[in-house]
């Protein structure tokens, strides 16, 4: 499979440096890295460069000017600049598991997107792993949540896994989608500013194109690095641009992926 690893980041070096060298870890490899960078520092490029020097597979940066959260228009330009058929989506916080990238291709199914899960792991926890460039815990670890996230199993996974058709749980933290469904409803929409809603948007409309959702479970294993949340300002007006969106026939967004192919 054609695949291409979506990352998006906005400056944690640290973190990112241990996300990429837990992609670059896999058992089955992306054809590709492209990074959604949301304005961050220059020492978030230098790493980039660094890393696609030695990279097996094609890294690619993509940044934009910092004007605040804009999750929505960097993973548009990054899925633009990308040329895998299909697309996982991460967050520069997501330690990958050795199996996330070929538990997702087996996931994979034409009419689905898939929606995986996270282990958490707490501040005191995430900071050994940063430290010690660990991409696994154990389930009995210390200083996590949703611990049963560190479970890879073929078997529970066949048992568990599940199909739904609401928006709990939608996370694009750890998401996969093919590209011509992501056309189809033109990416995200890039009203939403500020953090929230976009990607229960993004899911709402490929559900309303007749996507299926797969929640897939005890794979494509990811570990959530804890950091400060960040600012709930826009909330409540990204919750009236969702309402909107649900009661609205429209697939495709007027601000979406479009501007950029």
């Amino acid at each position: 499979m054609n695949l291409s690893l979506i990352v998006t980041t906005y400056n944690w070096e640290k973190a990112l440096l241990l996300v990429l060298k837990s992609a670059l870890a896999q058992r089955t490899l992306p054809a590709e890295i492209i990074i959604g960078d949301d304005g961050s520092r220059p020492d978030t490029a230098a790493l980039i460069q660094r890393l696609a020097l030695d990279s097996p597979v094609p890294i690619q940066h993509i940044w934009q000017e910092d004007k605040g959260f804009r999750a929505a228009k960097i993973r548009n330009k990054a899925i633009a600049a990308s040329q895998g058929d299909y697309i996982v989506m991460i967050d520069g916080d997501m330690v990958l598991h050795p199996l996330f990238i070929a538990d997702h291709i087996a996931a994979a199914r034409t009419g689905f997107f898939v929606q995986g899960g996270r282990l958490k792991a707490g501040k005191i926890q995430a900071a050994k792993l940063l430290d010690g460039n660990v991409f696994r815990l154990g389930v009995t670890a210390r200083d996590i949540k949703n611990r049963k996230n560190a479970i890879n199993s073929k078997i529970l996974s066949r048992l568990s896994s599940f199909e739904s058709r609401g928006l709990t749980g939608i996370r694009t933290c750890n998401f996969a989608a093919w590209r011509h469904d992501i056309y189809k409803i033109n990416g995200f929409d890039e009203s939403y500013e500020g953090w929230g809603r976009e990607d229960s948007d993004f899911a709402l409309r490929l559900l309303k194109a007749g996507v299926r959702r797969y929640n897939l479970k005890f794979q494509a294993n990811a570990i959530h690095l804890h950091h400060c949340e960040n600012s709930r300002d826009n909330l409540g007006s990204n919750d009236a641009l969702l309402l909107k969106a649900t009661e609205a026939a429209a697939l495709r967004c007027l601000h979406g992926i479009d501007h950029y192919l």
